[in-house]
């Protein structure tokens, strides 16, 4: 990427915002009298600084936003950067999510009073810088003509992001510990940053926090924000703040073209089709949906984790040259109204559909799994077959019901000792875990892992249901739906499910390849709603519905289709103490749990086949 033209820089205009705090903003100017359209992009990760997925196939080495500034400058757009509330060069106190929508409508409000802004404001950015842009359009700012929504935007926190099935998603605790040591307050006091680098977030992972109490004590303000989502454990007034919770603002949402962009490893893919399947219907857009193979932003490579999607898999040469040209294309076409630019994506969705490849190692030392771009007109699909497989004593997983009289499968889940986290879709999670497919085994350095070289489908604590090997292949596109009936000794625990492929054995994966693909989460407490927790009634049976976050994948003939289930994920979720969370302090116990497979309780999955994949 490389600019020419003469580009006029204002940096660090400090922008009042309703309530008098003033965020640093760069504006970068194409030379001539203007008005021009505006390019907007919010960040807490410094205005000036690198992101790690602003790089391409063909320029591996990340661009600078200022780099990229310029690029979109000499495309004739004006570009602002700016630095959000509490970060960088920004006045104010950072409270992560929750002040965005109104400072990113008070910056609107100022680009529309400057000359050289021609009243056409586009937004723009990753993870973050997704969640601001879908805060603001809650608000419906004038001046907001188009959005490119990048891994992020939250429909719903609390179903997932900040938590999911009622469980914390850990990944809150250590973003937290990395943006407390890059905050201004931190490089401002020697003493706060020697306070947060003695603590190690390995030792405190597994810990409660609460506020005094945590390697966040030296910066009260990061302290304060993740003690509160975590002490938040229902579904509360709390959880539908603007800024978190999109469910209750899709009626005055702004109608601009938008695109919600995420992949299968990503922690965001269910809140972009929770957001496309919430305004399609009601907005003029286009609304435009991308989910592709990879993890958080990392769109210009192949891989996910330890597993290789074939040179397919980028974004890049599949949405044009790269993901910087399709972003211009889009503002293009459905800011500017150029009819000249081809319209960068026909269709209304586009998927990445996993699946197809050898099963052998590649050159650089990853599962060959390939896989296939594909268009489609609706999510769901609209020829999704729902398939129901029922869970067997013998850890089969088939359509035919089980039989009566069969005895449930338990286990002991010992809060102490946890299934460990091997990928996922997960962002943020360094250094204790980390995103993608990998082959469900622990190894050396696997933080938890107690056992290297064991599969986690040979834990006592983990139940195994799997298909015969497929007489076909066999497409699932969507979210797989566990309808389990379990009992357990405690008042409360956590039952997890797991989507896997597996590989059948080859000279380069001798004992197979169980490759994850989806997961799901439920508190028990929450299994009637999220804003009512009930006990359960030791050794009795309930009904648990656990959904996985969104998936597609090809299964070839010969290989299985397995669901885990288990009672823990982690680091990825909190560990259920399996305590009554009605008594403080309550100490952690170990449950029986017990999973029903008669034909009187069955318990079964059902899975949204595509019925032309292969038979």
């Amino acid at each position: 990427m490389t600019t020419t033209k003469s580009v006029r820089e204002l940096a660090d205009l400090m922008v009042a915002m309703r309530d008098d705090v003033h965020l640093a903003t760069d504006v970068y100017l194409p030379e001539g009298p203007g008005p021009f359209p505006v390019l907007l992009e919010r960040t807490p990760y410094d205005k000036r600084g690198t992101n790690h997925g602003d790089f391409t196939r063909a320029a591996p080495e990340p661009r600078s936003k200022p780099e990229i500034a310029r690029w979109f400058v000499e495309a004739g757009y004006v570009f602002v950067l700016q630095d959000c509330r509490g970060r960088f060069g920004s006045e104010g106190r950072f409270t992560k999510y929750l002040s965005e929508a109104e400072d990113g409508a008070d910056t609107l409000a100022w680009l529309l009073a400057q000359p050289w802004c021609d009243g056409r404001i586009g937004t723009l950015g990753l993870s973050y810088g997704a969640h601001v842009q879908n805060a603001l359009a809650c608000l419906d700012p004038p001046g907001l003509a188009a959005m490119f929504l990048d891994s992020g935007g939250f429909s719903s926190a609390y179903h997932g992001g900040a938590r999911q099935g009622g469980a914390f998603e850990l990944k809150q605790l250590t973003w937290a510990r990395k943006h407390a040591l890059l905050s201004p307050e931190t490089a401002a006091n020697p003493a706060r940053r020697e306070a947060l680098e003695r603590e190690a977030i390995e030792d405190w992972i597994g810990r409660r926090w609460r506020i005094g109490y945590s390697p966040l004590s030296a910066a009260p303000e990061y302290e304060a924000y993740v003690v509160e989502q975590w002490d938040n454990d229902r579904l509360t007034d709390f959880w539908k703040q603007r800024g978190i919770y999109a469910l209750d603002s899709y009626a005055q949402y702004a109608d601009v073209p938008a695109v919600h962009l995420s992949s299968w490893y990503d922690p965001y893919s269910q809140t972009a089709i929770d957001n496309y399947l919430s305004l399609t219907p009601i907005k003029r857009g286009p609304i435009k949906l991308v989910l592709g193979p990879w993890t958080h932003g990392q769109r210009s490579v192949t891989y996910a984790g330890d597993v290789d999607f074939g040179p397919q898999a980028t974004l890049d040469g599949q949405f044009g040259d790269d993901y910087f040209t399709l972003r211009r294309d889009w503002f293009d076409r459905h800011m500017l109204g150029r009819q000249d630019v081809p319209e960068p994506l026909p269709a209304p969705v586009r998927i990445f559909v996993m699946g197809g490849g050898s099963g052998r190692r590649t050159a650089s030392g990853r599962l060959d799994h390939g896989g296939a771009w594909r268009d489609e007109q609706a999510w769901p699909l609209a020829r999704t077959r729902p398939t129901s497989l029922y869970l067997h004593g013998d850890g089969g997983l088939r359509e035919a019901m089980p039989e009566a009289g069969i005895a449930p499968l338990s286990y002991d889940f010992d809060p102490s000792d946890p299934v460990p986290t091997i990928g996922g879709a997960i962002a943020s999670g360094a250094p204790v875990m980390f995103a993608g497919g990998f082959d469900q085994r622990e190894t050396e350095g696997l933080f938890g892992a107690r056992h290297p070289g064991r599969a986690l489908a040979d834990r006592p604590d983990v139940l195994v249901f799997e298909t015969a090997p497929l007489a076909h292949d066999t497409e699932v596109t969507g979210d797989v739906v566990a309808h389990l009936m379990v009992a357990s000794s405690a008042v409360d625990t956590d039952f997890t499910i797991k989507l896997l492929d597996v590989h059948p054995a080859n000279p380069d994966y001798p004992e197979g390849y169980a490759l994850n693909l989806a997961h799901g989460i439920l508190r028990a407490r929450f299994r009637n709603a999220f804003e009512d927790p009930q006990p359960m009634e030791p050794g009795q049976v309930h009904a648990l519905t656990i959904r996985t976050f969104p998936t597609s994948n090809l299964f070839l003939a010969g290989h299985r289709i397995r669901i885990e289930v288990s009672s823990s994920n982690f680091p990825h979720f909190d560990v259920n103490p399996n305590s009554d969370w009605r008594v403080p302090d309550a100490p952690p116990r170990i449950a029986r749990n017990s999973v029903f497979v008669d034909r009187d309780r069955p318990s079964h999955i059902v899975l949204p086949v595509i019925p032309d994949a292969g038979g």
